[in-house]
């Protein structure tokens, strides 16, 4: 049976695709002499945020709020379709750990220990596919390198790689915790309408 979206769901959809596209801006950009252009930012927080607060359909906002950050900057509009994929992925991954087995957070959040696990398996998806896109697509395709010279400059990407996702995972879960109360106490469900 296909479940139906409340109103006050698409509205929190789209205020966490904004929230996502709006964190992107929030960037300390990490000069590195090969790769790509690794940097800190709040997004990765908002993208495993929206997963552990929509479940899986919050895979769009992380997905449609990076892809149209992308388009605001003219170094990374041309791949805006692949964050779609990849950042998306980690809201997806993250909403369908957190929400497994169950219909919606209706009756009361998900316990920290399962929010922390959701929000490191959505942080897991996103690097992997952020590091398969960096060495086939950035490397041998775009950049022209052996696999070997393409996968040396991964290196390059894997402190901040780690940062970013350790942020998120201890920031997301008691974030979410303390939006889910908040928003119980007033009210106010997430679950299907």
């Amino acid at each position: 049976m296909r479940e139906k979206m409340s109103t006050q769901r698409l509205a929190l959809l789209g205020m966490m695709t904004a929230l996502v596209f709006a964190g992107n801006y929030a960037r300390i950009v990490l000069p590195v002499p090969v790769g790509g252009v690794p940097s800190f930012t709040l997004a990765n927080i908002l993208c495993v945020l929206s997963g552990l607060l929509l479940g899986p359909v919050g895979g769009l906002a992380s997905g449609l709020g990076s892809a149209l950050y992308d388009l605001t900057n003219p170094l990374w509009a041309a791949e805006c379709w692949i964050t779609f994929l990849t950042k998306g992925a980690m809201g997806l991954v993250a909403g369908a750990a957190a929400f497994a087995g169950r219909r919606s957070w209706e009756a009361k959040p998900a316990a920290y220990g399962r929010c922390l696990m959701a929000a490191a398996a959505g942080c897991l998806a996103y690097y992997v596919l952020y590091y398969l896109k960096d060495f086939f697509y950035n490397g041998m395709l775009l950049g022209g390198l052996q696999p070997q010279a393409a996968a040396v400059t991964l290196l390059a990407l894997i402190p901040t790689s780690l940062f970013n996702g350790g942020v998120a995972i201890l920031v997301a879960p008691p974030l979410a915790i303390a939006i889910q109360n908040a928003l119980r106490r007033c009210g106010l469900r997430l679950g299907a309408a």
